[in-house]
């Protein structure tokens, strides 16, 4: 009779750990090797930012659909943005520019969580000031509330050639995440490198009230900041297919609104969602 094969000692489940870390560290230096050279031929470092928001959001969307076993996914997400965030700025050096007027802590965390500790954090006392910051830089981003404002800070958004929302964090949502905070990330980046599943845009109104909130949000995630001098607000909408600008619009004028304006101020990848079953959903 065959005797069965005895198990792997302590010992040498160890050194198979240690073998797999060797690989992973060879293999991120030769990520950084192929950025070396990636840098000679884009000469990153004299055109601006690198940020490329569709490359990202599909890298996160197939490390989800492949991802199983032990390892939360979250670490692995934090794992695989840290890397790419190292690595952007390694091609061209940028700042994380943070508004923490809603709470330092949560902000921090986000802004670790995505972006790691080599990246340079920013804090600034109001969205505006975190978005001005972006404004005036060569690749910097900002990193404001995707749920709540205190003033229409996405109006600076409205312009050609500004800094436009490229980004909404966490990626993948679940109710425990450790970097649960909505988070939009503003930067200047080419239009060729958007992602647009949502478009975010700013849409003036007159005549604002909570019914007409109530007519609108089963269409789009909405951020409304009162406007007093016009008896309206400024909206922020999250706008995803099926539902478009022109739906938002006539279900704000149904509901007894009058538009004053609307401009396309960014957009960025639909999210995917974590239930407690753990398989998640675009």
């Amino acid at each position: 009779m065959t005797k069965p094969p005895s198990p792997p000692s302590l010992n040498e489940l160890r050194q198979e750990i240690d073998s797999i870390d060797a690989q992973v560290h060879q293999l991120l230096m030769q990520r950084g090797e192929i950025i070396d050279r990636l840098i000679a031929v884009k000469q990153t470092q004299e055109v601006g930012s690198a940020f490329r928001p569709a490359r990202e959001a599909d890298m996160m969307r197939r490390l989800v659909e492949r991802h199983k076993g032990i390892l939360p996914l979250d670490t692995v997400e934090s794992i695989w943005r840290v890397i790419i965030a190292t690595f952007t700025y390694v091609q061209a050096p940028f700042s994380v520019h943070v508004d923490q007027s809603l709470g330092e802590s949560a902000m921090r965390d986000s802004a670790r969580f995505h972006f790691g500790f080599t990246v340079p954090y920013v804090p600034h006392f109001s969205a505006s000031a975190a978005v001005e910051a972006v404004a005036r830089s060569k690749g910097d981003l900002a990193l404001v509330s995707a749920t709540s404002g205190a003033t229409p800070w996405w109006l600076a958004l409205e312009a050609a050639g500004v800094p436009k929302i490229i980004a909404r964090l966490p990626f993948i949502e679940r109710a425990d995440h450790p970097a649960a905070l909505p988070v939009f990330v503003v930067s200047r980046v080419a239009d060729s490198a958007m992602v647009t599943e949502v478009e975010t845009w700013s849409i003036r109104v007159s005549g604002w009230n909570a019914e007409i909130a109530r007519a609108i949000s089963p269409l789009a995630e909405v951020v409304a900041v009162p406007d007093t001098a016009f008896d309206g607000a400024a909206l922020l909408a999250s706008i995803s297919a099926p539902c478009s600008l022109d739906q938002i619009k006539a279900a704000l004028i149904a509901a007894g609104a009058s538009l004053r304006s609307s401009a396309l101020v960014g957009s960025h990848a639909r999210r995917y969602t974590v239930p407690p079953s753990g398989k998640p959903t675009p």
